[in-house]
């Protein structure tokens, strides 16, 4: 994997691909701010979209291909893409739980937290469990100080957003400044022909760190009708993730997600949903009242 750190192989990368230069691509796109999604050494949708708004963003054609014209961009960041890195206390601190399959079950935990020690640590480096398992053969996640290979991210920013831009037909959020540049864009699991987006121009209304999720079957086509509510406690693998950014639309709001791995492959209940990481960059560059158009 020292590959991954080598700039001098310009070689394109296209949807489909595999491998290191996928990897790195994927680092580059996460600390250029137009996430890739779930860094996991492979080309799927989320990156693809990632690369076609970075090309949009520094006006290149938009082909979703890595070319060398976007590399010579991207290779501008020099920093290493995977280093050694030490489990710390904080990394751990939170117990790892059995989230049952049930509604009601779930709704008796104290908190739908990690399940396994690869998830808690994988979730830091918005790396996928498997890739890091991977990158770190017989290590087990859970001891302090054990020391493992990871991406090298970059600080999230504090810049405040001016606007935010949800399009349905790019399945994208996005941060913008107030004279229209990218500050960072999203891949989003949107509403399908059940819940639709509810196209128009909202505002943030709220934002809330851990929510509670209250599970009411009315609001669920797929439930069944006869079923009981229930208030799902907080935590990673809560059905709104790690942070809910409500909108001035009645129920509707941008957040997190307990499976990273599908956001953009499928549908959801209507909101717009993201990695928890990528729900916790936007929740800090907004506040109450920051514009939210959802387009087609």
């Amino acid at each position: 994997m020292e590959k991954v750190n080598d700039a001098s192989d310009v070689t394109n990368v296209i949807p489909g691909s595999s491998g290191v230069r996928v990897l790195r691509a994927q680092i580059l796109m996460d600390r250029a701010r137009f996430s890739p999604g779930e860094i996991d050494a492979r080309f799927g949708p989320d990156l693809e979209i990632a690369v076609k708004g970075y090309q949009e963003r520094h006006q290149l054609k938009p082909t979703g291909i890595v070319d060398g014209e976007m590399w010579s961009l991207l290779n501008k960041d020099t920093d290493d893409l995977l280093i050694n890195y030490s489990i710390t206390p904080q990394d751990i601190r939170d117990p790892l739980v059995a989230i049952p399959t049930g509604v009601q079950e779930q709704a008796k935990l104290k908190r739908m937290g990690y399940q396994t020690a690869d998830e808690r640590v994988a979730e830091l480096f918005h790396i996928s469990p498997q890739l890091l398992i991977q990158l770190n053969p017989g290590k087990k996640f859970s001891t302090v100080g054990e020391e493992i290979l990871v991406p090298r991210l970059a600080q999230a920013t504090a810049t405040r957003a001016a606007r935010v831009v949800v399009s349905k037909s790019k399945r994208t959020v996005t941060a913008l400044a107030g004279n229209g540049t990218v500050l960072a864009q999203y891949p989003a699991t949107m509403g399908g022909p059940h819940d639709p987006l509810p196209i128009g121009s909202w505002k943030i209304a709220n934002v809330q760190p851990n929510p509670v999720f209250y599970y009411n079957p009315e609001r669920f086509w797929s439930a069944k009708q006869d079923g009981s509510k229930a208030q799902l406690p907080p935590g990673p693998n809560n059905p709104a993730g790690t942070v809910w950014i409500g909108l001035s639309k009645p129920h509707y709001g941008i957040h997190g997600s307990p499976e990273p791995g599908t956001v953009r492959r499928t549908e959801s209940f209507g909101c717009i949903r993201l990695t928890n990481w990528d729900a916790s960059n936007l929740s800090k560059m907004v506040r109450v009242g920051t514009p939210a158009i959802l387009e087609e």
